[in-house]
């Protein structure tokens, strides 16, 4: 039998609850879910890829079928190193699907046999992005329900 392996790419910067709902749903369906913290050199990451990729060890320290890595470079070669076959996304809004299925398109030219699959975030979360997270912890809001409880900012990023 074939392992069914997915990956979620992202920055996640930080990674919130609603990365953490898209997760939950996916390990439903998959075997094995690679968390990956893509580089994006167009962003500014608030937070260190250290700091990122253990947070997210730690929310998924108890699921053996989770593992967190990081790459440089395009999604698709990263699937193809990783022998995986499908890359889930997580869709908020309408909005999240005209732009995920853009990318979609192309990561499947590009890697051909290569499925995407779209999990609809659930309603409680949907209002969730990284993007407000950071400029909640950045004007000093209230952050913490926004996050899984096992990541821990002790200190303020460096503006």
């Amino acid at each position: 039998m074939i392992k069914r392996i997915a990956v979620f790419p992202g920055t996640f910067d930080p990674f919130t609850n609603g990365h953490l709902d898209i997760v939950q749903k996916a390990l439903l369906l998959f075997d094995e879910i690679i968390i990956a913290i893509g580089h994006n050199a167009n962003k500014k990451h608030l937070f260190s890829l250290e700091k990122r990729l253990e947070w997210i060890k730690t929310v998924f320290v108890n699921e053996p079928k989770v593992r967190v890595d990081s790459y440089s470079g395009l999604t698709s070669v990263f699937c193809k190193q990783n022998n995986v076959d499908f890359i889930v996304r997580g869709l908020r809004t309408s909005y999240d699907f005209e732009y995920e299925k853009q990318i979609a398109r192309v990561n499947e030219h590009l890697n051909v046999g290569m499925l995407n699959v779209f999990l609809i975030s659930d309603e409680s979360v949907s209002s969730v992005s990284s993007t407000i997270v950071r400029d909640l912890i950045i004007y000093d809001g209230d952050y913490q329900s926004f996050i899984p409880k096992e990541i821990k900012i002790d200190v303020r990023p460096s503006l």
